[in-house]
């Protein structure tokens, strides 16, 4: 008996999954976040920051050091309020350095 193997898109995946589905759709919601505020960054600081995960109304950015997520804590309520302006429902920010980056 012979099996064919056949090739999966992640997409295709997601909609046979319920929780690939549900880890996509954070995801995207993530990267959107991150778009919507990333004109309000300074310059210098836009590459070194990420999409991190999505709780609830928790939002956290993964920065590639301690100097940027010092910059970020300080900008932290001005990009909370546009969030908040742009229909997001974040009331926490958090901030984590992440090596990878």
């Amino acid at each position: 008996m012979y099996r064919l193997h056949t090739t999966v898109t992640a997409s295709n995946a997601a909609e046979q999954a319920p929780q690939l589905r549900q880890l996509l759709a954070l995801s995207a919601q993530s990267n959107h976040r991150l778009a919507l505020i990333r004109s309000l960054l300074p310059p210098t600081l836009r590459n070194s920051v990420r999409a991190g995960p999505v709780q609830d109304t928790e939002w956290c950015l993964l920065v590639a050091n301690a100097s940027v997520a010092a910059k970020l804590r300080q900008l932290t309520p001005m990009l909370l309020a546009h969030l908040r302006t742009k229909g997001e429902s974040v009331q926490t920010l958090r901030i984590k350095v992440s090596t990878q980056i």
